[in-house]
């Protein structure tokens, strides 16, 4: 049987076993509602194996296309079935999504040379086996976060990741906008947001505790153009871009393009640039209404941007020392009646759950969001471990588990000395693959509250598209079919299988041009060794 990731629900054979030829007679019928999926398939697939993939019907030679009430009622919007016997394929789904991820099956099943941009093989023979395939993805939510905010990826660079969650059957993709090292999305009402926000002086290299520095002017941002063609790039894709906008912390690319949003009765705020280390920054935006009105205002052009119904406005690693010295904070925690800098927090947050819910949008925030009181109608990226995201779950929450000793994939994969950048926990594709989104415990109605799960990528020590890959794959692999498949329990899953599976998957990556790392480590221009030290011992790892 062909060797898919993710693994598929159920496949079979149609006797008896044979094969279904491809051609320059091949012809794609794109019944209603699937036509952006077909024109998917000419322009990859099609571009791949040179053949035309015409648009017809009425013939034994063709794909067919069908979004079908009936499997949406077996399998769901987003499942999909594939027949394929000597002389047809069809691909049927729930809805255009699930055609989409049928096409995405379909294609592995064409062999690595269908993952190209150009044929290397004219006049090849391209076949597929004859076989069914019924499946469905276990979660609504399959996410992977890209930080862009502390080394800026180019548009190029965005896009072309949007593919390769697409190739894995991912749906989301959350991009991590703005930080305290770099705001990277246009705002015309506010250009000093990209005119000073989106550039640095210098960059710390390697770990927060390294002594090293590239001394290089470090930056760049997303046009408004830009931000609707990544949307409009992932819409086809069928993939929801979720932007995120930090408040209140992770905030100083912001308040050193303007000043006014920090907390200037405490510190200099004047004097601050675009921060050029990692770690949690002191300098957060005050808590006034002026700070308010200049959020809405940034909120309500993103708004027109994406479409997503989830907006994240971060919420995390908020120190309180600048709120406790201010005397406009202290004001306004007595004004509202508070009772200290958590609650102020929460009443920071709370004002943007009900300024998006009125909107017709969700606010989802990192779990500190849970601290002082959660927001009504807010959703939770559970981050620091489960804790987060089964409080939240308990109280009716929607979740998202992306726990950092599991998925965070910037942290090292190895212990060995050839690991480039050995930050935080080590998680290896097995222990990827062993992950669980749903965490003992929780009752089936609070169960039902996980939406899914993310692998977050932050890029503080990934300063280059291919540090990128190295980092993210094969370990995306893994994670796609844990948030896809029907799994056992982690210590049940089948880990030979999917290694065995892998093998065939490699190639697959090889044709896409992904540098990642091979399953004997590192290959010798992906290490870094003795550069930038090992990790401190008992330092947090970088987040």
């Amino acid at each position: 049987m062909p060797d898919l990731i993710p693994a598929p629900r159920r496949m079979h054979n149609v006797p008896p076993p044979g094969l279904y030829v491809l051609d320059d007679e091949t012809l794609i019928e794109a019944r209603p509602g699937t036509e952006g999926v077909a024109h998917w398939l000419r322009t990859t697939v099609g571009a791949a194996t040179g053949l035309p993939l015409a648009p017809g019907g009425d013939d034994d030679n063709r794909i067919v296309l069908s979004v079908d009430p009936s499997v949406e009622r077996e399998l769901g919007p987003e499942g999909y079935r594939i027949v394929i016997d000597g002389y047809a394929v069809r691909l049927d789904g729930g809805s255009a999504a699930g055609v989409f991820w049928a096409a995405q099956t379909f294609r592995q099943l064409l062999g690595p040379d269908a993952f190209r941009r150009a044929p290397v093989r004219p006049r090849a023979a391209w076949h597929v086996p004859t076989v069914v395939v019924e499946d469905a993805p276990r979660f609504r939510w399959r996410g992977v976060l890209l930080d862009v905010a502390r080394h800026f990826l180019p548009k190029d660079g965005v896009l072309r990741y949007l593919d390769l969650l697409a190739a894995h059957k991912l749906n989301v993709l959350h991009l991590h906008l703005t930080d305290d090292q770099g705001w990277r999305v246009e705002i015309e009402r506010y250009p000093r947001l990209t005119e000073v926000g989106a550039w640095r002086a210098r960059t710390k290299v390697g770990h927060r505790a390294s002594p090293l520095w590239d001394e290089r002017p470090h930056g760049g941002y997303y046009t408004k153009d830009d931000i609707r063609e990544i949307v409009a790039y992932a819409a086809e894709r069928h993939i929801t871009v979720v932007p995120e906008i930090d408040v209140p912390g992770h905030s100083q690319a912001a308040i050193a393009a303007y000043p006014e949003l920090g907390n200037a009765d405490v510190v200099d705020t004047t004097a601050l640039s675009v921060w050029d280390t990692w770690g949690v920054n002191p300098n957060v935006l005050a808590p006034t209404e002026a700070v308010l009105a200049f959020y809405e205002n940034v909120l309500t052009e993103v708004l027109d941007l994406f479409p997503s119904p989830f907006v994240h406005i971060g919420g995390d690693e908020c120190p309180k020392d600048q709120w406790k010295a201010s005397a406009t904070a202290q004001a306004r925690i007595g004004e509202l009646g508070l009772t200290g800098e958590e609650e102020l927090q929460s009443w920071f947050i709370r004002h943007f759950d009900r300024w998006l819910a009125e909107r017709g949008r969700r606010l989802v925030g990192w779990d500190e969001i849970l601290e002082g009181g959660l927001a009504p109608g807010a959703a939770v990226s559970s981050w620091r471990g489960y804790a987060g995201g089964i409080a939240a779950a308990r109280a009716g929450h929607d979740v998202v588990m992306c726990p950092q000793e599991h998925v965070y994939l910037d942290h090292r994969q190895a212990d060995g000395d050839d690991e480039p950048v050995p930050i935080g926990y080590v998680r290896t594709l097995e222990d990827v693959y062993r992950f669980e989104a749903v965490p003992p415990g929780l009752t089936e109605a609070e169960a039902a509250h996980v939406l899914g799960a993310q692998a977050n990528l932050w890029t503080e020590v990934t300063e280059t598209q291919q540090r990128v890959d190295y980092q993210a794959f094969p370990r995306l692999a893994a994670f796609a079919e844990t948030v896809w498949s029907t799994l056992p329990a982690p210590g049940r899953r089948d880990y030979t299988d999917f290694e065995r599976r892998m093998a065939a998957h490699y190639p697959r990556l090889d044709a896409l041009g992904v540098d990642y790392r091979p399953p004997g480590g590192p290959r010798p221009w992906q290490r870094r060794p003795g550069v930038l030290g090992r990790p401190i011992e008992g330092a947090p790892p970088i987040v």
